[in-house]
């Protein structure tokens, strides 16, 4: 009988070890391995290609996301520049107009070498479908929900349209994690994280993972990890695995006291709109909302200084999922590198605020962020 999905993380790489029957499994840092004879090669050589701490973690998040075998990188942008390594010279990528700063500058850069095309476009349009089928891209990349403006896309609609035409398509998990979302039983072909976030949960790593649901696939992938040498370190993994054990718990609780603040902040009167992935079509592809939301201030722009100045317990800092509240401004931090005309065109307004909810109490994250609307309503 499969074993549920928390018990699989709780679980993972618990109890495997052959040397001394640890429960938790050691920590090798060893850069290479012995060969048991001439012209023999056991399970590893070097560990730029394989390490058991990289491969214990990889194994535990494909299991999670039902792939068919994963890659761990050093970064959540390494997993990423990873995969667009199977598009083919001078292909072209297909990408969301409000995705992430870091990946559309990856994306504009590696345009500007002439590696491949990328166009962006508003995926989660009623004809997103159709814009693919029309544009024959090679690869399709999904965001959902997006940064910073969790805007939701149909992960089954979008793959669909891709394998029409023979493309691949590819999701970024990063912000609800398999415990709340599995892109690959969605249909697509690839799901990638930024490890640093959710996954290990605690600010502490920076890492990421791709996982492919075929194996011709995964294969293609662990070559050019290899080859590249963007495979993530044996201590990272170590820590990172160790974080993934508790990620169900701590979705849980950050979430609930994301849907009390979103539900708080949709009836305020400072507040203009409210970001938060719980609609019909977050009900069909997701098993919760998560811990990310965003919201509009009803402000000026040169007053939100005001509203920064005194964050309480929510840290004012970039990234998210940890188990400590963070709260950031997309325009000034996470979305820099987009000019003003694409973080318009994106809909990423200069009094956009996005916020990651920790593990505190839910009453310290009312007080606070009643300290920070007070401040604001003064300043106006």
């Amino acid at each position: 009988m499969p074993l549920n999905q928390q018990t699989e993380c709780v679980n993972a790489a618990i109890g495997q070890d052959q040397a001394y029957g640890a429960v938790t499994p050691p920590l090798y840092l060893s850069s290479n391995y012995k060969f048991p004879a001439y012209g023999e090669m056991g399970k590893y050589d070097y560990g730029r290609g394989g390490n058991p701490n990289r491969d214990a973690l990889a194994e535990a998040i494909t299991k999670l996301e039902t792939g068919c075998g994963g890659v761990i990188t050093s970064s959540g942008m390494a997993a990423i520049d990873l995969v667009l390594n199977l598009v083919p010279y001078g292909g072209l990528v297909l990408a969301p107009h409000d995705c992430y700063g870091g990946t559309y500058r990856l994306l504009l850069s590696r345009q500007e070498q002439g590696r491949f095309r990328v166009e962006f476009i508003n995926q989660t349009s009623n004809n997103a479908s159709s814009t693919i089928r029309a544009k024959n891209p090679d690869l399709v990349f999904i965001e959902t929900p997006s940064n910073p403006l969790m805007r939701l896309s149909d992960i089954s609609a979008l793959s669909s349209a891709a394998h029409d035409i023979g493309a691949l398509a590819v999701c970024d998990n990063t912000f609800l994690s398999p415990a709340r979302q599995t892109p690959l039983t969605l249909g697509a072909d690839i799901v990638l994280h930024s490890t640093t976030k959710f996954i290990n949960g605690h600010s502490d790593v920076v890492g990421g993972a791709v996982v492919a649901a075929r194996e011709d696939i995964a294969e293609k992938l662990a070559w050019w990890a290899n080859c590249t040498g963007v495979t993530g370190a044996p201590f990272d993994s170590f820590l990172t695995i160790r974080g993934l054990r508790t990620l169900h718990a701590r979705m849980d609780v950050q979430e609930k006291s994301a849907r009390q603040i979103v539900k708080y902040l949709r009836g305020h009167p400072s507040v203009k709109s409210v970001h938060y992935p719980d609609g019909q079509l977050a009900k069909k592809q997701q098993s919760g909302p998560g811990a990310m939301l965003s919201f509009e201030l009803n402000a000026q722009s040169d007053t939100l200084k005001y509203f920064f100045a005194n964050t309480g317990i929510f840290q004012f800092a970039e990234s998210l999922g940890g188990t400590e509240s963070l709260i950031c401004h997309p325009a000034t931090m996470t979305h820099r590198a987009m000019t003003p005309e694409q973080r318009n065109t994106a809909g990423i307004s200069d009094t956009l605020v996005r916020m990651s909810v920790g593990m505190e109490h839910k009453d310290d994250l009312f007080a606070s962020l009643t300290t920070m609307i007070l401040n604001l309503q003064k300043a106006d």
